[in-house]
């Protein structure tokens, strides 16, 4: 069968591996749709701080299976399926408490381990979620949709928060729908006019902040916050800066949440933490429950997942869908790949 591999950086090839044949409590999976992550992204420019090359990527995907023992999930074949893609240990200290999202060892699908752009994949039952008849091109959306989620989760996002997402990237914009469903007044930050603008329009958030410089982007937090600082602040980028940003913006006691992931060092005035008790958060992958709930969701209509998405590209058009992405991420938010053709 056919895989795509990221060879090095700005490098992606496709070959040819061995069809899987599915282990006892596994299924086998015909990928229908895959989505390019920020991850990827960074995986594909050499900039993602957990990649090892070569690699296939994809860990954000819709499925159709194709082979399943008998299970007491319900799940058969020629169902439409997502999956949980973080592989936990069972055995650390992360685990033992419970917190498998952050395992010590945590192997993500296109990360630390092969990932799903391929042909067929294998899975553990166990891992594999019922769409709830959403399609597949929606179904692929739900993967990234609970990294925000639970990133909004962490930093107890309630009713009436004043929160700003620093990032207009498919995390950022998604975290502000997470964080508008739970009744907040959202705000968006990022470098890019185009991405703020259309996440502002597209979902009804309450405004929106040009991240030119450090003067602007103060200014205009001062101005949409009455100069108190926001809530809840969200880190979407993965840059020393745009952390700064959170911090800087943050009330008093707001919580801060870290969601982007970079290779940069921040040499920063930590007592700031200090001077304004701020709670700050960690936000590593999701957790079962949110993939549940947000598959729930969605199939509900809460949420019209497709308006983070308007690129589709063929599997054959994968090194393409890369490289434009590479290019041009300052417009396009989530890259998608349909996979049967």
């Amino acid at each position: 069968m056919k895989a795509v591999r990221i060879d090095a950086p700005g490098k992606v090839s496709f070959i040819d591996i061995p069809k899987p044949t599915p282990k006892p409590g596994e299924a086998l999976l015909k990928v229908l749709y895959g989505g390019i992550c920020g991850s990827d992204l960074g995986s594909y420019r050499g900039t993602f701080a957990y990649f090892d090359y070569p690699r296939i990527p994809g860990h954000e995907f819709a499925a159709e299976i194709v082979e399943i023992e008998d299970n007491d999930k319900g799940l058969k074949p020629g169902m439409i399926v997502t999956c949980n893609p973080y592989f936990n240990c069972t055995k650390c200290y992360s685990c033992e408490r419970g917190i498998v999202n952050a395992c010590t060892s945590n192997e993500t699908m296109g990360c630390q381990r092969d990932g799903a752009f391929c042909e067929y994949i294998t899975m553990p039952i166990e891992r594999i979620y019922d769409g709830k008849g959403l399609p597949a091109s929606v179904l692929c959306l739900i993967e990234p949709f609970c990294i925000s989620y639970h990133g909004v989760t962490r930093g107890g996002v309630k009713a009436g928060d004043k929160v700003l997402i620093v990032g207009a990237g498919t995390i950022g914009v998604m975290a502000a729908i997470a964080a508008k469903a739970k009744g907040a007044e959202v705000y968006i930050a990022d470098i890019a006019p185009a991405k703020c603008d259309y996440a502002k329009e597209t979902f009804g958030l309450a405004g929106t902040i040009v991240n030119s410089s450090e003067e602007a982007f103060t200014q205009a937090c001062n101005e949409a916050t009455n100069g108190k600082g926001f809530d809840v602040t969200i880190e979407a980028v993965g840059l020393p800066s745009t952390f700064q940003n959170c911090i800087d913006a943050a009330a008093f006691g707001a919580n801060v949440v870290l969601i982007g992931v970079g290779k940069k060092n921040l040499d920063f005035n930590f007592t700031l933490i200090q001077k304004k008790e701020l709670n700050i958060f960690g936000s590593r992958n999701a957790l079962k429950k949110d993939f549940i709930e947000l598959i729930d969701l969605v199939a509900a209509g809460g949420v019209d997942l497709e308006k983070v998405s308007r690129d589709v590209y063929g599997f054959s058009e994968a090194d393409k869908a890369f490289a434009d992405f590479s290019a041009n991420a300052d417009k396009m938010l989530k890259v998608r790949i349909d996979f049967s053709r």
